[in-house]
């Protein structure tokens, strides 16, 4: 497995990174689709030594997959903005997603503000800490959700370098 890693992490990172994780079944099973091979390693390693259209093929199937993920992203904001616009929606349908969020968020800085300031056992400092490292992660989506991500920044950045130019 190391060795198709190896092969695909120069031109198709994202399926490198699948491929070393525990999606790597699935994986191997998309490029062996891919590429028209049977699903096995071997077969698709050997597929991409002897195929001088491998490397397009396996970029094409990571494109696909990268805008599958920014089409599901963009569905869930517009499925949101659809709900508050809507004069039919019940309030507590307007309110939940942004409750959760300001909630998620407030918890954290609240069990931050416990670790530092507040004597706590030994026993529960390490359950804090956990609920805590759960939370960042939660807010770090939350903050990605409601005001972009990197990809749209720097879209927004390859649109303007156009524009100037």
């Amino acid at each position: 497995m190391d060795d198709l890693i190896s092969m695909v992490k120069g031109f198709a990172p994202g399926i490198a990174t699948a491929l070393g994780g525990p999606l790597a079944g699935v994986a191997v099973s998309a490029l062996s689709k891919q590429l028209g091979v049977k699903d096995e390693v071997n077969a698709v390693m050997k597929a991409i030594t002897s195929d001088p259209e491998a490397e397009a093929k396996i970029k094409q199937l990571e494109h696909e997959k990268f805008k599958a993920i920014l089409a599901d992203k963009a569905n869930a904001r517009e499925r949101e903005a659809r709900v508050v616009e809507s004069q039919n929606a019940p309030f507590i349908n307007k309110i939940v997603t942004p409750a959760l969020a300001l909630g998620v968020t407030g918890l954290s800085f609240v069990l931050f503000t416990v670790l530092i300031f507040v004597e706590v056992k030994p026993e529960a400092k390490y359950i804090l800490i956990y609920i805590l490292g759960v939370l960042s992660a939660a807010v770090t989506q939350i903050l990605s959700y409601y005001f972009g991500s990197s990809v749209g920044s720097k879209d927004k950045d390859d649109q303007l370098r156009a524009v100037v130019k």
